[in-house]
């Protein structure tokens, strides 16, 4: 989570920017009662994701009917990533890197018992998606790294 917490926007590769696109543009939708997969698909097919439509408007749903607290996304125009979106990231990257128990705990504090299972197939789902089309979000920090060869960036 700290990976992504309270970043700009402009420090996501494609695939964090379009998945936080997609979820302020989903909780956009639902707030003005239209259909948040109308608003939403277009970037899927954009970015070869459309496979992964279902899962993310699933898991989106899960999120909102059975979170133990209101989650707070910014809108669209903000710049920086919200406490509960860097979350969200964050738990795609958990079950990429095989830690299926640490996914499962984090998500036990966010959303009742009886969503944990449908929520992991489809976050495991939309992040399978994500991998095949080329877009899976990176961690920011490792591609920021402190270099060696370059002194301007090496920790005094």
């Amino acid at each position: 989570m700290y990976d992504f917490i309270d970043r700009p926007i402009t420090d996501l590769n494609h695939g964090g920017r379009v998945l936080i696109w997609s979820m302020r543009s989903w909780v956009k939708a639902m707030g003005e009662r239209t259909c948040p997969a109308s608003v939403v698909a277009s970037a899927f097919a954009r970015w070869n994701m459309l496979p992964g439509l279902q899962p993310f408007l699933r898991a989106m749903a899960l999120f909102n009917r059975h979170g133990l607290e209101n989650f707070q996304f910014c809108p669209l125009q903000c710049n920086h990533v919200s406490e509960h979106e860097a979350i969200i990231v964050s738990l795609l990257r958990a079950l990429r890197e095989e830690r299926p128990e640490a996914v499962r705990t984090t998500l036990a504090l966010l959303v009742e018992e009886e969503a944990l299972g449908d929520l992991i197939v489809s976050l495991t789902r939309l992040g399978e998606t994500m991998v095949a089309a080329g877009v899976f979000p990176d961690r920011i920090a490792a591609r920021q790294a402190p270099s060696a060869s370059n002194p301007a960036t090496r920790l005094q």
